[in-house]
């Protein structure tokens, strides 16, 4: 090799390792990081963490770290979801008097820093929760010998009498039947542990609500969720040891507290809280199997090296990352890519739950006096339940997770609706005598309506089957949603969907059997001159009411059946292809309207009054994707969003508004900008992306979600075999990101000053189908 080859040759080597480096530079990982530098005020203050399906809220509040304790499943008899307790940790000598402070989210690693120095002692303490162990982690480093006392706190310590607005976290709401009692938990303690849990009693809502609802012939074969079911944990620690008990009072809640110290001062110190839920379960099976859990042969350096894998793997599967060069946190645009993340960090907490993260603050609720001042009630609050699923907000957080690739975290919701399935066939059964999943649209999780919604002050002779409620009337299709996400996990990620079709199929069928059995309650024919269903009485949303074939319930029957149809013989039988396609032809076409001259959706055929404020006329946009970028006839649905009168007084970016995702499917670039930007910048609250409480909590989750869907969809939209890239996407906002598509799709790329470069495309022979918007405009 000559000397002018092996110079070229190096410095084609140090300009490769010079790019790759400053790539690497475009983004940094710790720009996303949030660092406060002074203690918190109250909970309100807190920082959310979690792994699996644990989500934790953590503060340092007058040199002490506190963080409540949730988990996904942790109910009580009244329904409400338990905080599990809260863990207070006291530092001797305490670093965290000093002048020197920081308290650190590390989204990547998944873990909580706290760093003080004072009193002649600097400490790092790292909290982190196990993705796949039920376990939270403390470890305390310090550079001294420090002593350190944990302490377990519990408000539940003694019977609790929740009353009028409290009872809006349970089942009960405004219409306790009885004296609402919340049940004392029970707690034992040894040398260096103390244990806590929650056992339900014979009776739970579950009960009450059969009887109210007329369902106890059958009682014996409903799926029950609440029958002897434990919730609680373990909180131990290797070198502590029990000292004593003592009772405090945090914020509004008294509470009584069992106190672990560390047998002698150490610069190391290591705690430990596993958390369990199981039912139907003795306690002393409950202790066994939490001890089981417990014993594991790896080390804490394996277990936290397995941890950060996952965390890894999770970030490298997606993210949408504006500005990635120019970090600045006054900036609005980098706000809402950085609070992408923190989102979905944030979902990431209930990746392995056996219910779904709910719509109205997740795992991370917190006192609510710092929401409201006049809700001076326990931790356990939310508003709008615990166990109660109202399914136009769960929706929301879900319908993101396909672009995001989290497909690991969507079977919670999908066994939530599948281990109701036979109760909510019951219904159809029991009331009305025909086959097919009667799912209203606020159910308990056992499948039956909420009892305040249900109403106690029915008529005598007012259908059983039929919610009592001006809002939730007739409203059963939201389900249809869900059916499509089960069905899009196959398009997005080639899973299997065969044990989802028969849940599938039963929804379908209550809308093809209960609605000729309306109709022949009220005519003589089932079917109407066109040979089509008669969808009377229904409602769109919960805003268009005793409405007449309403377009959420016939483009969610269209489209479900479409997609059924288009599976392969060995997912759909031949008998049930059969009834599908005779079935399809019974739906009715989609109800449009004039106004002004101009042709739009309508929200249904005919309806008699506005409940609400949803724009249900535009769910043929999104999520059903009729109308759009790419599709025909966009102009019936530009014509819908800029020109009907509902549409325009009911717009907002608060809480489960869809109008930032209809403008993006739309192709409407600044109103998509617009109103995404005030759905995903920062929260007017210490952590970002604790939104709400809009129409239901802290942190608004379907707040999040409909944010989260909008920015998506500005960015990649998949039509048809197109795959159309910025169709909504402002120019001047660069951006790197990586999402999902159908037909097994990845796309990833960056957009910088307006030109799209790096483009990669997975599988390849995709890369074709990508149309970049912004040269086509």
């Amino acid at each position: 090799m000559n000397r002018l080859t092996y110079t070229a040759i190096v410095l084609l080597i140090g300009y490769v390792q010079l790019s790759n480096k400053l790539l690497a530079q475009e983004f940094n990982w710790e720009d996303y990081y949030i660092t406060w530098d002074k203690p918190s005020k109250h909970s309100g203050e807190s920082m959310p963490l979690g792994g699996g399906d644990i989500g934790l809220n953590v503060w340092v509040e007058n040199g002490d770290i506190l963080f409540y304790l949730g988990k996904s499943g942790a109910f009580d008899e009244n329904n409400t979801l338990l905080k599990l307790g809260r863990v207070r940790l006291k530092l001797f000598p305490n670093p965290f008097e000093g002048k020197v402070f920081k308290q650190q989210l590390q989204v990547d690693k998944g873990q909580v820093v706290i760093s003080g120095e004072g009193n002649g002692v600097k400490t790092d303490v790292s909290l982190w929760v196990d993705v796949e162990r039920p376990n939270v982690y403390v470890d305390v480093q310090a550079n001294k010998k420090i002593a350190v006392e944990a302490s377990y706190e519990n408000w539940r310590y003694k019977e609790l009498y929740p009353k009028k607005r409290e009872n809006n976290a349970n089942s009960w709401k405004w219409a306790p039947p009885h004296e609402v009692v919340t049940k004392r938990d029970s707690f034992y303690t040894s040398d260096n542990k103390v244990v806590f849990f929650h056992q339900n009693t014979d009776t739970t809502v579950f009960d009450i609500v059969v009887r109210q609802q007329g369902m106890e012939a059958v009682k014996d074969s409903l799926y029950n969720p609440l029958l002897d079911l434990v919730s609680g944990g373990v909180l131990q620690g290797k070198d502590f040891h029990f000292t004593e008990e003592r009772f405090g009072k945090y914020m509004d809640t008294d509470y009584k507290a069992w106190v672990l110290k560390s047998k002698k001062p150490a610069i190391k110190h290591d705690l430990q809280v596993l958390l369990h839920v199981a039912g139907p379960v003795s306690p002393e099976k409950w202790r066994q199997q939490v001890q089981d859990l417990y014993n594991t042969q790896e080390s804490r350096a394996k277990i936290k090296n397995r941890n950060l894998d996952w965390w890894r793997a999770f970030w490298e599967r997606s993210y949408i990352r504006i500005q990635p060069t120019k970090p600045n946190e006054d900036n609005e645009s980098w706000q809402i890519g950085r609070n992408y993340q923190l989102f979905r960090f944030m979902l990431a907490a209930n990746a392995y739950g056996e219910y779904p993260t709910k719509f109205n603050g997740g795992l991370f609720t917190y006192d609510p006096s710092s929401i409201d001042s006049t809700m001076n009630f326990t931790p356990d609050f939310r508003n709008w339940g615990g166990g109660t699923h109202t399914a136009q907000n769960q929706r929301l957080v879900y319908w993101p997770m396909l672009k995001n690739g989290d497909f690991d975290m969507m079977p919670a919701q999908f066994k939530f609706y599948q281990r109701i399935q036979r109760n909510a066939e019951w219904r159809s059964k029991v009331y009305w005598g025909h086959h097919g999943a009667s799912f209203t649209e606020q159910i308990e999780n056992f499948g039956l309506p909420n009892p305040a919604e249900y109403n106690w002050k029915r008529p005598k002779d007012y259908d059983k089957g039929l919610e009592y409620n001006a809002w939730l009337e007739y409203q059963w299709d939201t389900v249809l949603e869900f059916c499509m996400m089960m069905l899009e996990t196959a398009n997005y990620h080639d899973a299997d969907v065969r044990p989802y079709i028969p849940f599938i199929e039963s929804c379908l069928r209550f809308f093809d059997e209960h609605y000729q059995y309306r109709a022949k309650q009220l005519g003589s024919k089932m079917l109407d001159q066109n040979g089509h269903l008669v969808f009377y009485p229904g409602s769109s949303a919960e805003t268009y009411k005793m409405a007449y074939n309403a377009s959420t319930t016939v483009v969610a029957l269209q489209e479900v059946t479409r997609r059924m149809l288009s599976l392969s013989s060995t997912e759909v039988n031949d008998s049930l292809r059969t009834y599908l396609e005779e079935f399809q032809k019974k739906i009715p076409p989609l109800p449009t309207r004039e106004l002004d001259g101009k042709k739009m959706l309508a929200p249904a055929a005919l309806w008699s009054r506005i409940n609400n404020t949803e724009a249900p006329q535009l769910y043929g946009v999104y999520p059903w994707g009729i109308y759009g970028v790419g599709k025909p006839d966009i102009d019936i649905a530009l014509n819908t969003f800029h020109h009907d009168p509902d549409v325009l007084k009911f717009r907002s970016h608060v809480g489960w508004k869809q109008d930032n995702i209809f403008a993006a499917r739309l192709g409407l670039t600044e109103e998509a900008k617009k109103f995404t930007t005030l759905k995903l910048k920062n929260a007017d609250r210490r952590f970002p992306t604790f939104w709400g409480p809009g129409f239901d909590w802290v942190p608004d989750h379907n707040w999040g979600g409909s944010g989260m869907i909008g920015l998506q969809e500005m960015l990649l939209q998949a039509v048809d075999d197109k795959l159309y890239l910025f169709p909504a996407w402002p120019a001047e906002w660069d951006v790197d990101f990586k999402l999902h598509a159908p037909q097994q799709t990845t796309v990833e790329g960056k957009l910088r000053k307006g030109k799209l470069i790096d483009l990669q495309v997975f599988p390849k022979e995709r890369a074709k189908d990508v149309v970049n918007m912004l040269t086509e405009k």
